[in-house]
């Protein structure tokens, strides 16, 4: 098991830019590898999921910069998505992967899932 030295969970990364929509919601920073994960969730409408993709990793380009300059790691942006029926794009599956430890694609996908029941329940009673 690797332990790593800092994971920030919705932080607000206070950085010189005054631009609030960089907000992550997971940080992986591993000082022993001199990397930096930036991963963002979200879950959207099956059409727009190849969409959100490349908005996730558009968004934090800016960051990216500003990450690599102030920790010197090499630092990427990991958007995970998944559609509200479980649909998921095809480099999905890759994202995850670069995630440490494992994670079950089938897994993410009911998590989904169950929670937009549970939102489509409160609404609809």
């Amino acid at each position: 098991m690797v332990l790593y030295e800092t994971v920030i969970f919705y932080n607000n990364n206070n950085n010189n830019n005054n631009n609030n929509n960089n907000k992550p919601d997971i940080i992986i920073r591993d000082n022993e590898k001199q990397t930096c994960m930036l991963i963002d969730v979200a879950i959207s409408g099956d059409r727009n999921v190849i969409k959100k993709d490349a908005e996730k990793i558009l968004k934090y380009k800016d960051l990216i910069i500003e990450i690599q300059r102030m920790w010197n790691v090499k630092t990427k942006v990991i958007p995970v998505i998944i559609g509200a029926t479980g649909t998921i794009s095809k480099s999905f599956r890759i994202y995850v992967s670069n995630i440490p430890e494992n994670h079950e694609v089938k897994e993410l996908q009911k998590t989904a899932i169950l929670g937009i029941a549970h939102i489509l329940r409160k609404v609809l009673t």
